[in-house]
């Protein structure tokens, strides 16, 4: 399996031009590799003839990161890339071809979208792209030198009075843990379980990068 996404959304504005990942998928292909991505882009849809290509030959798994259900909300935390709504449709269209999803669900802004109505309409979009997991490591964000002066600037911006709530409550922590952190992450768990998809990370990274074994077996004849 290769992985791509990380540090590097493989589908930024540029590759509508240089198609750097398109070509990536196509040696990927030609070699019979699998491959996973994790992307915040419906631009994906674009290459969906050579995703469905590679799914029958090995193995796909589409990742795509959802934290905010209200639109307005999330072209403010997200201005450059695809609304959740839009990303949602991309995973809808990727469960009409059978090729499995997970979605990545952070960060969680405190006193932003750490509210249950959105987590539940996040969670309702999962349920009806059926993904096959969801990826939260708790209901919060980290902030580093260098990121925290940034996020304090855009919230001055966009949510007045906000950063002195956040110096007062966090100071310089590197974790900022959301106040309804347990409640909400209780519900989350509550309801993976009840939709039989997966929450345990550790269960999620073992699923994107086994290669299916019946592939393997196929080379050697």
């Amino acid at each position: 399996m290769i992985a791509t996404g990380s540090m590097t959304d493989p589908y930024i504005p540029l590759e509508k031009k240089l198609e750097m990942t398109k070509k990536s998928l196509e040696v990927i292909y030609k070699y019979g590799f699998g491959v996973t991505v994790i992307t915040k882009s419906n631009t994906i849809l674009r290459d969906l003839k050579l995703y469905k290509k590679i799914n029958e030959r090995s193995k796909v798994v589409i990742q795509m990161t959802l934290t905010t259900y209200d639109e307005k909300l999330c072209k403010i935390l997200e201005p450059n890339v695809s609304t959740t709504k839009e990303r949602f449709e991309a995973l809808q269209v990727f469960k009409e071809h059978n090729i499995p999803t997970v979605v990545w669900m952070s960060p969680i802004l405190p006193n932003i979208n750490d509210s249950l109505e959105n987590i539940k309409g996040i969670l309702d979009y999962c349920i009806k792209a059926e993904v096959k997991g969801i990826i939260c490591f708790g209901i919060g964000l980290t902030l580093r030198e260098g990121n925290r002066e940034y996020y304090y600037k855009k919230l001055d911006e966009h949510f007045p009075g906000l950063k002195n709530q956040y110096i007062r409550k966090y100071g310089n922590d590197y974790e900022i843990g959301s106040p309804n952190s347990k409640k909400l992450m209780d519900y989350v768990i509550k309801t993976c379980k009840q939709h039989n998809i997966m929450i345990n990370p550790n269960e999620i990274f073992l699923y994107l990068s086994e290669f299916p074994s019946e592939y393997d077996q196929l080379k050697l004849f």
